[in-house]
């Protein structure tokens, strides 16, 4: 199994960025496809972005297409996601999940499958 955990959430105004990283220990980094949720106060947890094992391959909610970029370094088994152009809709905790292999296509952005999660950081947008 592998532990998640995050960092680099924090209070930035409307149209800033920030940097969120996913720290992993464990079994081989590599071996885990990563993916992004968050949770706003009251809403259900909702898929941000995907990434493969390898790294080649990156999904994006359409939310935050454009703005946001998902990426790894399993040399230093870290993942992050680079959040511009911040809205204060983009407010909520910010949670690192890991699946062994890749989860089959039509469940990659269901939270069901994965298994193992960070412990979560708060991101707030301020207008």
């Amino acid at each position: 199994q592998v532990q998640l955990v995050e960092s680099g959430g924090g209070l930035v105004q409307a149209g800033g960025s920030l940097r969120l990283s996913c720290t992993g220990s464990g079994r081989t980094f590599s071996d885990y496809s990563l993916v992004w949720f968050r949770q706003a106060l009251g809403k259900e947890r909702e898929f941000v972005a995907g990434i493969t094992g390898s790294g080649g391959r990156i999904d994006y909610a359409d939310s935050v297409t454009g703005r946001f970029t998902m990426s790894r370094d399993n040399s230093q088994n870290t993942a992050y996601l680079q959040m511009n152009s911040l809205k204060p809709e983009d407010t909520a905790v910010y949670y690192c999940a890991a699946a062994s292999g890749r989860p089959p296509i039509f469940a990659r952005r269901a939270v069901t499958s994965y298994a193992y999660w960070g412990q979560g950081t708060q991101v707030t947008v301020s207008s």
